[in-house]
């Protein structure tokens, strides 16, 4: 039996299948190393919560241009290597236009394998999702 969080809101399958295809064209963007794209799936400032090599829990707000900038040496320049994610994503819609999704991914760029666990807080303007927070563990330190 699945249980909904009380949050007022059912998901229509149209909302389940629009926040699925802005996954996809992410993720599409970042197998492309089209950080720009990314950028403009967002929006600025853009939230983050995270924690640092101390382990203390942080945040902040990242322009556009820091976005870019931080993603850009994340993502790197290797070449013709290719980038892929395998992703199970569970979305908890707050209402049509807010969702949380809890995702756990394998990103493989080459033979290397990266398995990550992220959430995200989407926000749905028009017909466009765009995401607002990005909460992952480990970025603090870049953060500063």
């Amino acid at each position: 039996m699945t249980v909904l969080p009380e949050s007022g809101y059912t998901p229509s399958v149209e909302d389940r299948a629009s926040l699925d295809a802005w996954f996809a064209a992410y993720d599409a963007a970042s197998a492309r190393r089209d950080i720009d794209r990314m950028a403009d799936m967002a929006v600025f400032p853009l939230n983050l919560v995270s924690d640092d090599s101390r382990g203390d829990g942080c945040g902040a707000q990242w322009t556009r241009e820091q976005f870019i900038d931080t993603m850009s040496q994340v993502m790197g320049d290797r070449g013709d290597e290719t980038i892929s994610f395998e992703s199970t994503r569970t979305p908890v819609f707050l209402s049509p236009s807010v969702a949380v999704v809890f995702t756990d991914s394998t990103m493989a760029i080459g033979t290397d394998e990266r398995h990550l666990r992220y959430a995200d807080i989407l926000v749905r303007r028009g017909d466009t999702w765009a995401f607002q927070t990005m909460v992952q563990s480990g970025w603090g330190d870049a953060m500063s």
